[in-house]
């Protein structure tokens, strides 16, 4: 037998395994690594948080990245060169926090990438009937596994592409895995560069669970930052707060097909962007705290009216909902979702033992952990996206 091979079969064995979830969001903040110890799988799955570190892009790596995100013409030379790089550039980072954290790479079992998203094009956006629903992760993970020496799993949203799903939101898996509870229906809300939301009925249905992204989170909002202020986000909401609603505006940038699609569907910044903003601002004269604010208004209000509306009634009157995400650090979007949200109790996802910060990186983690150790994968006869294991697996040699 091949040793990787029978490594392999020694890890899904093993009554706990060590993880490292690596998640790199579109909002370019920086990595987000997560050392988690899982316990059993499927149902049974149990998950420690040991580490936990978000290492910042310095604007070298940022610009590099901007060169091919969500374009659609970039040089391929430069996107070629730039699938190595990234995971080697994750690799250094990964081999200078095990050396922090005072453990040897031996005693990891896997790592789970999320890579780098570049571009997110599902039919409902390309509106190409030949072509099939697509989405471009990169950050390769041989070269993962060759400079960490740790078993690799990654680009995991292309199996769920080929399945029939539109490779997003992924985070559905993980959060039935990890927070699913019999006491209350929850709702799991990240508010990355995109927002999205997890619904989990308390009677653990699996087929009533559904995961789904909403509209923007922060992407427009921080491009808008950058773009006047030189700075990457709005701090505590510091210049939206000065600001007042344009109901004109928030009229203008609601009017989207997107907003009307049943759920679930995945959007991002390729259709929410600064032009998008452009083109609903038109020949209008509007401040620039006028503009942020409303932009907060435009990510609660689209969160909280999909919620809404797609989220059974008679599962709302019990229903604890947690954020995760950057979005959660904003005060006026989460004084807005409280407002929406009316009757429900509103937390941030540290109450349930895992930091809202490191949320998704965890959940990449606990993904991993399934195809490595699980038996029966999500089972779902009605839904052709839901039963099978996700992600690539490298080698070290």
């Amino acid at each position: 037998m091949n040793p990787q091979i029978e490594n392999l079969y020694h890890i899904s064995q093993k009554p706990e395994r060590l993880i490292i979830g690596l998640m790199s969001g579109t909002s370019l903040d920086g990595l987000d690594v997560a050392l988690c110890k899982f316990t059993s799988s499927g149902a049974q799955t149990k998950v420690e948080l040991i580490q936990f570190d978000t290492i910042t892009y310095n604007e070298t790596f940022k610009n590099e990245i901007r060169e091919v995100f969500a374009k659609n013409q970039v040089s391929l030379p430069h996107l070629c060169r730039l699938n190595p790089w990234i995971a080697q550039t994750h690799a250094r980072i990964i081999n200078e926090l095990l050396v922090k954290w005072n453990i040897n790479k031996d005693q990891i079992d896997a790592i789970a990438s999320h890579g780098q998203t570049v571009m997110h094009s599902p039919r409902r956006l390309h509106k190409l009937d030949n072509f099939p629903n697509s989405t471009l992760q990169i950050g390769d993970g041989d070269h993962l596994a060759v400079d960490t020496g740790i078993i690799t799993i990654s680009d995991f949203r292309q199996k769920h592409c080929a399945m029939g799903g539109e490779g997003a939101p992924l985070a559905l898996y993980g959060d039935y895995l990890l927070f699913s509870s019999t006491e209350e229906n929850r709702v799991l809300i990240n508010i990355g560069g995109i927002a999205n939301f997890t619904f989990l009925p308390s009677n653990n249905d699996f087929e009533a669970v559904f995961a789904t992204d909403t509209g923007p989170g922060n992407t427009i909002i921080d491009a808008f930052v950058q773009k006047h202020f030189g700075i990457p986000f709005d701090k505590d909401a510091e210049i939206a707060s000065k600001g007042s609603l344009n109901k004109m505006l928030l009229n203008r940038l609601s009017k989207e097909e997107y907003f009307e699609e049943k759920v679930p569907k995945t959007t991002g910044p390729e259709l929410f962007n600064l032009d998008y903003l452009k083109r609903a601002i038109g020949k209008e004269k509007i401040s620039i705290e006028d503009i942020l604010h409303t932009l907060c208004h435009f990510t609660a209000n689209t969160l909280c009216n999909e919620i809404l509306k797609s989220v059974p009634l008679s599962f709302q009157n019990n229903m604890g909902v947690y954020l995760s995400g950057g979005g959660m650090h904003n005060p006026l979007i989460c004084k807005l979702i409280e407002s929406q949200l009316q009757g429900s109790i509103i937390h941030k996802m540290d109450v349930l033992g895992i930091s809202g910060d490191a949320k998704e990186a965890v959940l990449f983690a606990a993904i991993a952990n399934e195809t490595l150790a699980g038996s029966k994968g999500f089972n779902s006869p009605k839904s052709s996206t839901s039963s099978f294991f996700m992600g690539k697996i490298s080698f070290p040699n």
